[in-house]
């Protein structure tokens, strides 16, 4: 099974890997018709409707194993391998193998596709950096020893700069352009590799600041997505607005970067959370029918 779509050839992913954070969201938002089974309807709902036209949808290990049923027929299966986010210590940054669930029981399970995720600072401590590394490779190891592929997502960051900063900003493009090609190397059996955008939109001319010209900006797409060595390239959305990601993915098709398509998470769904508050099961159902099949249906258009 393929996470690629036949017609395109591209991957058009959603999202919904999400554990406390979101679970804390809905419960806010659901105030005194909070139940525990929420966050698992909100994850099956998604599932179920917007799977209709993504060619994958990534799951965390927690609902993966029963909601594996869920998935419709054309939409192919990913779940995340680690623990839940808060569980990542501030200095180090590095993420927790899960408890519940190996590398070896993807495939029993009905998932083919393994994704991680690891916050990474191509400036850091070297020891630090090669700990990372480490964990990594072993990963890919076991991937290639179970047959299951392997999506990496390395968040980038910097020891110093504060993401948002225009100081960030100037750092970004070179900062995702060394992790794309840190991880590139064959050593970690890398297949797909799930990435950040190189800029930083508040900064660039025609979206926020006109700090960055728009052909600087191009430029950047482009660098960062020859560091890939050809393995695929998926844009994921980074807690941004949709019209926001969608602009993004604008600017990468207008780049004519080597894109393989998109991971989009909360750009898609972040406000179906307000309308299952508001309006319980039925109404996120509804939403997710019109809304959010919408976006997701612009998003896929952008690569017609």
């Amino acid at each position: 099974m393929t996470i690629f779509d036949h017609k395109h050839n591209k991957v058009f992913g959603i999202a919904i890997d999400a554990g406390s954070g979101l679970k804390q969201a809905i419960k806010d938002a659901r105030k005194a018709f909070y139940q525990e089974n929420d966050l698992e309807t909100f994850k099956k709902l998604i599932i179920t409707s917007l799977g209709q036209y993504a060619t994958t949808i990534l799951i965390d290990s927690e609902f993966g194993p029963h909601l594996i049923s869920r998935y419709p027929k054309q939409c192919s299966p990913m779940m995340a391998f680690e623990a839940d986010v808060y569980h990542i210590s501030d200095e180090d940054r590095i993420t927790k193998l899960p408890d519940n669930i190996k590398v070896s029981d993807f495939s029993r399970l009905g998932y083919k596709v393994l994704k991680f995720f690891m916050y990474y600072a191509p400036n850091d401590n070297i020891e630090i950096n090669e700990q990372k590394q480490k964990i990594i490779e072993n990963i890919g190891k076991e991937c290639v020893k179970n047959n299951i592929s392997f999506l990496m997502e390395p968040l980038v960051y910097d020891p110093i700069k504060r993401p948002g900063s225009l100081d960030y900003a100037y750092l970004k493009p070179q900062l995702v352009e060394n992790a794309t090609k840190t991880f590139s190397n064959p050593k970690f059996n890398i297949n797909y590799l799930k990435v950040e955008v190189p800029v930083d939109l508040s900064f660039v001319e025609g979206f926020g600041d006109p700090i960055i010209k728009q052909k600087e900006a191009i430029k950047f797409f482009k660098d960062a997505s020859i560091a890939a060595s050809g393995i695929p390239l998926l844009y994921l959305s980074a807690g941004v607005s949709f019209e926001w990601f969608k602009a993004s993915l604008k600017m990468a098709v207008k780049a004519e970067v080597d894109c393989s398509g998109f991971m989009c998470g909360r750009a898609i769904w972040s406000e179906a959370i307000k309308v299952f508050g508001e309006q319980g099961e039925e109404g996120l159902n509804s939403w997710l029918n019109t809304t959010g099949q919408n976006r997701l249906n612009e998003l896929i258009s952008l690569f017609n």
